[in-house]
């Protein structure tokens, strides 16, 4: 690869590390400690990651159990929880909150389905983004005299078959993800 188009190749590889933090996210009929990853916690007036003030664990296939390190915090961390999209209502017994999933109706499935796909869709927009950014780069300096036309159509092609790669790669986690969520 051309050293010219590494740091798109980075970037691109960048938006399907983001994509796979973002299907983490979406719950698929299991407990996935993941779902919490964006939650923030009111913690004396900082707002802070909900990993950070407590201990997170998964008991059981549908259960997540939180810990917190300081008992005062469960009412703010269930506000958190309550005001995240995560869907689940938490419940505490004075020590320890507990979020229990229920199994996905067919309708919330396809719900999920729908999210997935329109986050692959972004992830592909991100990355047809960074192809437009390299071939105006290209462009710039073959008009500039730093590449002869020939080289400035080859960055081209490479730029486009390594985004080829890319679309193919988050079709197919997109695919992966909506699968797993579909199987009963």
């Amino acid at each position: 690869m051309d050293e010219r188009l590494v740091k798109y190749n980075d970037k691109m590889g960048k938006t399907i590390d983001n994509l796979e933090q973002e299907f983490d996210a979406i719950r698929a009929g299991r407990a996935n400690p993941h779902i919490l990853d964006r939650i923030r916690v009111n913690y004396y007036g900082t707002e802070t990651p909900l990993q950070q003030v407590g201990n997170i664990s998964v008991p059981d296939p549908k259960s997540i159990l939180i810990s917190p390190w300081d008992p005062k915090l469960i009412k703010d961390i269930e506000k958190a929880i309550q005001a995240s999209d995560i869907g689940i209502n938490p419940s505490n017994d004075g020590h320890n909150i507990r979020l229990v999933f229920p199994d996905l109706t067919e309708e919330r499935r396809k719900d999920l389905a729908k999210e997935v796909k329109k986050k692959g869709e972004e992830a592909k927009v991100a990355i047809r983004n960074i192809r437009r950014d390299a071939i105006d780069a290209i462009k710039k300096i073959t008009k500039a005299g730093e590449v002869s036309e020939d080289s400035g159509k080859d960055l081209e092609d490479e730029i486009q078959k390594l985004t080829d790669n890319f679309i193919s790669e988050i079709d197919k986690r997109t695919a992966d993800k909506t699968a797993e969520i579909m199987k009963v």
